[in-house]
């Protein structure tokens, strides 16, 4: 990512998918998106399937923070409103996503996803860390916060 504020990122629409160039310091003037013209930031976490994962982990210069997770799974269920709450206090500087493990097998088969809910961090498409167990909000925040310096 670079270091200046007008350089341009890559933000993947969170609606169509689309991928946009926006500068660092319009980041917070809740930019919107280029083709569908809805906003690039919602302030809540985005449901993505296995192409989806793809997309945004790979053409977006903002890090992902993805929450693999399955809806039969308690503890998943239980972190859920505490990650909606780090979304809106992370976004726009990470982009929050969520993968059903049972709806997309094959990409928590290739991640080795072991046990949910865990948290992955992607920055520049690359895994740089992960968390497995369910976590408050302040943690989800700190933790992220820590893993990006």
């Amino acid at each position: 990512m670079s270091t200046t504020a007008n350089a341009p990122l890559h933000v993947v629409c969170p609606h169509c998918h689309t991928t946009n160039r926006v500068a660092q310091a319009d980041l917070a003037a809740h930019p919107t998106c280029g083709k569908c013209q809805q906003p690039l930031f919602t302030a809540h976490p985005l449901a993505l399937d296995e192409a989806g994962f793809e997309r945004h982990v790979s053409r977006s210069h903002l890090p992902v923070l993805v929450d693999f997770w399955a809806p039969w799974c308690g503890p998943c269920r239980a972190m859920a409103p505490a990650f909606e709450q780090a979304a809106a206090q992370l976004e726009p500087r990470v982009r929050l996503v969520k993968v059903n493990t049972e709806e997309a097998q094959q990409l928590g088969a290739r991640l080795n996803i072991r046990s949910i809910p865990t948290l992955a961090l992607f920055v520049g498409g690359r895994e740089v860390a992960r968390q497995a167990g369910a976590m408050g909000a302040a943690d989800i925040v700190r933790w992220t916060r820590a893993q990006l310096g």
